[in-house]
């Protein structure tokens, strides 16, 4: 089921009570959508799916148009998640990274909702939570564009349940940084930030030597200077978790982590899968060949590409905790 931002935020409070996180996939296919929704499936896990610009843009959705990408994703996930098949595993879609003149406008469209026509019947279809992309805007940039997407939200009396993130890639995000940015916020729309991106000493990319600066203890700091400035609990998210070894990513959700993206090396895996696919299948792509159907036609690779990423979908899932904890996060919401 795709869940409502409020229904989403409530999933986000389970994990930091419940020392789980989420898996955040960012996802640019069809293909991709379901291969991580079945994989939440086989484990009776939640699963978010993200979206950046790129994949908004892309061919497989907006085609050059990023509202209309941004709808079509969100009609694309609510026809997977909402079916019969999927109905019982939550399933969230996020916004991810979207910068630029652009960002304010495809966001304030997200929340108002994207008009999703159907015969004689209107849709509003909105992500069930968002984020802003911090790169390139000063802290009281980054405050002030979150508190119009709050703004926003509050005028159209449509639910937000926003993540705002530091300067990921610069480090550690010093404390009276993270005070700026998140107090900002707070004193204005007080109770609006469900989840909150620090710099943890890694960043955004793979890298092959890993991140040996990277300490999961900054986590559990971060979540306690967040609970001692708002007097509530907020998520910490960890972005760019491509090229951290599992150790660190499982101490890290000990310490309290409550969303962790993944993109690159989903990437890697997909491009990999398919490129091996057509190198191996070569001589079946003659059109003189009796199967050439069978393997030219994109349910070909479509399955062997999903046959290669689906466990690894599965063991990150695992590694987060998340196994086991769909059903009775269903059961909170009375589904």
């Amino acid at each position: 089921m795709l869940l409502t931002p409020t229904q989403s935020r409530k999933l986000f409070e389970l994990c930091i009570d419940e020392k789980c996180a989420l898996l955040a996939v960012n996802v640019d296919s069809p293909a991709a959508i379901y291969d991580c929704i079945m994989a939440a499936k086989e484990l009776d896990a939640p699963i978010i799916l993200e979206t950046s610009l790129w994949q908004l843009e892309g061919i497989s959705f907006g085609a050059g148009d990023p509202i209309r990408g941004l709808a079509l994703y969100c009609a694309h996930i609510n026809l997977v998640a909402n079916s019969e098949e999927f109905i019982d595993i939550p399933v969230l879609y996020h916004t991810d990274h979207i910068r630029g003149l652009q960002l304010k406008e495809i966001l304030k469209s997200a929340i108002s909702g994207l008009p999703f026509t159907v015969g004689d019947t209107t849709l509003l279809l909105s992500p069930s939570s968002i984020s802003v992309d911090a790169s390139g805007l000063t802290e009281d940039e980054n405050i002030a564009l979150i508190c119009s997407l709050i703004e926003t939200s509050k005028e159209c009396g449509r639910p937000i349940t926003p993540e705002m993130e530091a300067g990921l890639d610069s480090g550690y995000t010093p404390p009276e940084e993270t005070e700026k940015l998140v107090m900002g916020v707070e004193k204005k729309h007080p109770g609006y930030l469900a989840l909150f991106a620090p710099g943890l000493g890694n960043r955004h990319g793979y890298s092959r030597e890993g991140y040996p600066d990277f300490r999961p203890k900054n986590v559990e700091e971060n979540a306690r200077l967040l609970e001692r400035l708002t007097g509530r609990k907020i998520g910490i998210v960890l972005h760019g978790s491509s090229g951290l070894a599992d150790d660190q990513i499982r101490q890290a959700v000990s310490c309290g982590l409550t969303k962790m993206n993944w993109s690159t090396n989903g990437t890697i895996i997909r491009s990999s899968a398919a490129r091996e696919y057509y190198e191996t299948h070569k001589q079946k792509m003659n059109p003189d060949h009796s199967d050439f159907k069978k393997y030219a036609m994109d349910n070909g690779v479509g399955r062997y590409v999903s046959a290669k990423y689906v466990p690894v979908i599965k063991k990150l899932i695992t590694l987060l905790g998340g196994s086991g904890k769909a059903s009775g996060f269903m059961k909170s919401l009375g589904k």
